[in-house]
């Protein structure tokens, strides 16, 4: 499991403006003092129109000075607890996870298997469900993923 004190710490320095310069489709790089990251917001998803959320969107960020890449999915509300949330990139499905304590995003324990199918992807799409039962299918493009992640990988110092 991640480590989840540096992703509470993230989440916190993430919702200080920094979330507002994603957007639909394309992936977009931001640089602070002691992080980095990628990240793109949904270009479709099926959010019943009686239904409401927070923020949804997909991050791949890491902290200065480590190398680790980390996935992180944001769904804008509470996931189910112990029910897997699928991410399906072409053909291929991955299992992600939520847990107690930030159970509005999800992590994988894949998280290189998953880049580098994202990098060889077109389209990826998260599927999870809401503590209250509401099911939701949240796609996201994957054009620009690679640029992004090249400069993720070399300008993040």
């Amino acid at each position: 499991m991640k480590n989840i004190l540096s992703t509470i710490i993230f989440i916190f320095f993430l919702f200080s403006n920094k979330v507002l310069s994603l957007e639909a489709g394309k992936w977009t790089y931001v640089q602070d003092k002691e992080w980095c990251y990628i990240g793109s917001l949904a270009v479709e998803t099926d959010l019943p129109e009686d239904k409401k959320r927070g923020d949804n969107y997909i991050l791949v960020y890491r902290i200065i000075g480590n190398p680790e890449k980390i996935i992180q999915i944001e769904a804008g509300y509470n996931y189910k607890l112990n029910q897997d949330i699928i991410v399906k990139i072409d053909n291929t499905n991955f299992k992600f996870y939520t847990t107690e304590d930030v159970s509005d995003s999800a992590w994988t324990d894949k998280d290189s298997d998953v880049i580098f199918a994202m990098k060889k992807g077109l389209d990826l799409t998260v599927t999870g469900e809401s503590s209250r039962g509401t099911i939701t299918n949240d796609k996201y493009t994957l054009k620009g993923f690679t640029a992004a992640f090249n400069k993720l990988s070399t300008d993040c110092k």
